[in-house]
């Protein structure tokens, strides 16, 4: 093979999964995950960029997602609320709502899914995709909600595909191992570094 043969196999999406019938899973690109929030993704704007890319490429099959705070936490979200108790909010505060273009996209039509949980496969998720759907799934944070949908979904029999660039972590190196850690659930989890 040539240096350029090389080179093309390695930009080419030729091992791209087929995601003619599958649904764009949009998950928490919410104000909260950006600017100074101390849960904000450094390379929230990036991953957003991305994600705005793939949009046109599912017309009819977007789903949006929105991490909420519980209105009483029970449980281990006690503690966890505790640590993070400027995120005890209202689910309507502006805290939790979506960013551009995607607070748009819910207003023309796009489903959203709220939940008080890091993973967003669930009974809300599933009435719009069905039950074991293939899943495209980008946003933030790679490390927590996108991880805890992608292995939810999974073990559920869906088809799940994650799109690297289209996702950001708490920081470069949790991105990063979040993707290793889900390439280790191949051939049910595949992670493309693009579609």
């Amino acid at each position: 093979m040539t240096d350029q043969g090389r080179a093309d196999q390695g930009t080419a999406h030729h091992d791209a999964p087929d995601t003619s019938d599958a649904w764009l899973v949009v998950i928490d690109m919410q104000h909260v995950f950006t600017g100074d929030s101390p849960w904000a993704a450094p390379r929230y704007a990036e991953a957003a960029a991305a994600v705005e890319r793939l949009l046109p490429r599912f017309p009819g099959r977007t789903v949006l997602t929105r991490f909420v705070a519980p209105e009483h936490p029970t449980g281990a979200w006690e503690p966890y609320y505790r640590d993070w108790p400027f995120a005890l909010v209202p689910d309507a505060d502006p805290l939790y709502a979506l960013t551009e273009p995607f607070a748009t996209r819910a207003d023309q039509g796009d489903p959203v899914v709220t939940e008080p949980t890091f993973g967003k496969w669930g009974t809300g998720l599933q009435a719009v995709t069905g039950p074991r759907p293939h899943l495209v799934l980008t946003g933030v944070s790679t490390d927590c909600c996108v991880l805890s949908t992608a292995l939810a979904a999974a073990d559920a029999g869906a088809r799940v595909t994650i799109v690297a660039e289209a996702c950001a972590g708490a920081s470069d190196a949790d991105h990063a191992r979040a993707l290793d850690a889900m390439r280790l659930y191949a051939p049910l989890v595949t992670v493309v570094d693009a579609l």
